[in-house]
């Protein structure tokens, strides 16, 4: 009888293949590694070293920090010298999501653009789009390539207008690294948001080029650096480092939608939407109850974190215009753009800089099928010469405009003062809005205190008068002037009490019902679900108006 023979060797286990005589097909392998190793590779060891020497990360080690997974990197050798042209184009899963992402490899041409790369990029832009899938830029440019001549201002222009084909069909996050000019500096802006890390510069044209033409010393960072266009507006946020503004980009993206025909990510919470919020109800009794009342400022920002889920909001362009907050956050799970005046900063009045601010943000929840809620407490818009001068007429009109064409659910909530235009403009039922509430803190009026001055015309008249008979008696000026301001307060305090209160416009359905602190976020809540359970995510449509 034959007996069994057992073993333990694993008979899965790779072994090597017999060797055989090498040939073509040996060739073509070592080609095709060479070709799939060649852009990872960049500009060589020592322009990594280099990379590396001004603390930036190469291209590669981006990627790296946007996912643990591999990369499904598109045209990898475009180029005349199949050396990737510089740039490096991919489709990424970042949490469970596909998003495209192009990024300049600065150890090859200093991250140049001829026509060649402009069209890898453009390519990839447009799959973005025609995929509906987010795309995210890594931004580390010189700029056109000098010796490819005509060539990499066509790559720009090809990629400038695939850029813009898809604004308003996807969205797309802009990462500022290194020193940008030109080119490097017009791309990205087209996208719908900008972050810039310290030690980084983006602009028109460099220092070196100021100093020739105009005479005009100045550093990049007080040309083009994050401080500059933090302020200006033209970046939306501002980082410490390089791996602060890719994790920033990553969180951002949990806020944004794929496309314009789809909702924001939904996330089911654990905070509980019903539950009584004692810290709302804090804040507003030591902010009324202080020495100067009704006339307290605050911070909003306290504000939306008793709102949003776990206190979490993402608030955008928070270096300038504080006094209107703009954010993102989570009410239920439906993520929800917030619009808000900021009484701690100049009382909360609408400025030019509050209305750019405002109608570039109120575009974009339009555009991308985010609702909105609306936290108002302003005294109206900014008066002045300089205002009037820069034009705030037509920069508060943009605010209205953009309000009265906002498609999607949007709430106001009223906590206290709404006068005059700014009341007609911010979200008001007659602009379209879903729902109107308001605090009992709130005072809704035509005008603030100044209004008591036509309401009670007659009365203050005859109080001057009688001051004037009083001291013609023979009063002292001080007594009579005691009894005249007495009675002068007293009518200040009657106009307060009987016409900044929310009591008239409840009569009259310009707000819903009146929420009493602490149950804010319950009622929004419940109103926001049941909009949003009957709102259909979709493309705009419609005429298109003259202005932006």
């Amino acid at each position: 009888m034959e007996t069994k023979q057992y073993s333990l060797n694993n008979p899965f286990k790779e072994t090597k293949a017999p060797e055989t005589q090498t040939g073509i097909y040996d060739d073509a392998l070592k080609l095709g590694k060479e070709l799939i190793e060649k852009p990872i590779l960049g500009g060589g060891e020592d322009r990594i070293r280099v990379q590396h020497s001004k603390n930036r990360m190469t291209v590669w080690e981006r990627i790296k920090v946007l996912t643990d997974e591999e990369p499904n990197i598109t045209y990898q050798n475009w180029g005349p010298n199949l050396d990737g042209a510089s740039i490096v184009t991919g489709i990424l899963n970042i949490k469970g999501r596909d998003v495209a992402v192009y990024g300049h490899d600065f150890t090859l041409r200093a991250g140049s653009m001829d026509a060649t790369n402009g069209s890898k990029l453009a390519r990839l832009i447009q799959m973005a789009g025609t995929h509906g899938i987010p795309l995210i830029g890594m931004n580390d440019s010189a700029g056109a390539y000098v010796p490819a001549g005509v060539g990499g201002l066509d790559g720009y222009s090809e990629a400038f207008t695939a850029l813009r084909k898809i604004s308003g069909v996807v969205p797309s996050v802009m990462l500022m690294f290194g020193f940008n000019a030109g080119g490097g500096a017009y791309l990205p802006r087209q996208g719908s948001f900008m972050i810039q890390c310290d030690g980084t510069f983006f602009g028109l044209t460099g220092p070196g080029v100021v100093k020739s033409v105009l005479g005009e010393d100045i550093s990049a960072e007080d040309l083009g650096g994050p401080k500059v266009h933090g302020q200006s507006g033209v970046v939306d946020l501002v980082t410490n480092d390089e791996l602060g503004s890719l994790r920033t980009a990553i969180r951002l993206l949990n806020y944004l939608p794929d496309n314009n025909h789809s909702f924001a990510p939904f996330y089911p919470t654990s905070d509980p939407v019903d539950r009584f919020i004692y810290e709302e109800d804090i804040l507003f009794r030591k902010t009324f109850n202080s020495p100067t009342g009704m006339n307290t400022p605050f911070d909003i920002t306290l504000y939306l974190q008793q709102i949003c889920d776990h206190g979490e909001f993402f608030e955008l362009q928070p270096q300038r215009a504080r006094n209107i907050v703009t954010a993102f956050g989570r009410i239920g799970g439906h993520v929800v753009g917030f619009l808000a005046n900021n009484s701690a900063v100049s009382s909360g009045q609408i400025d030019i800089g509050a209305s750019r601010k405002g109608t570039r943000f109120v575009r974009f929840c339009n555009l991308y099928n985010i609702p909105m809620v609306f936290v108002e407490d302003t005294t109206g818009f900014l008066p002045g010469r300089d205002q009037e001068h820069n034009g705030i007429v037509l920069e508060g009109r943009k605010l209205l405009d953009s309000i009265i064409d906002l498609r999607t659910p949007r709430l106001t909530l009223i906590i206290r003062n709404a006068f005059g235009g700014a009341y007609a403009t911010f979200n008001s039922y007659f602009t379209g809005a879903s729902m109107v509430f308001a605090l009992p803190t709130a005072r809704i009026a035509v005008m603030g205190p100044a209004g008591k001055e036509y309401v009670y015309k007659d009365e203050i008249t005859s109080i001057q008068k009688e001051f004037l008979a009083n001291v013609k008696k023979g009063m002292s000026e001080k007594e009579a002037s005691a009894t005249r301001d007495a009675k002068l307060f007293e009518i200040g305090q009657r106009y307060e009490k009987e016409l900044m209160n929310p009591k008239e416009a409840l009569s009259l359905g310009s707000v819903s019902s009146i929420i009493l602190p602490g149950y804010t976020r319950n009622v929004l809540s419940k109103n926001l679900s049941f909009l949003m359970s009957k709102y259909k995510p979709a493309e705009m449509s419609g005429p298109q108006r003259e202005f932006e």
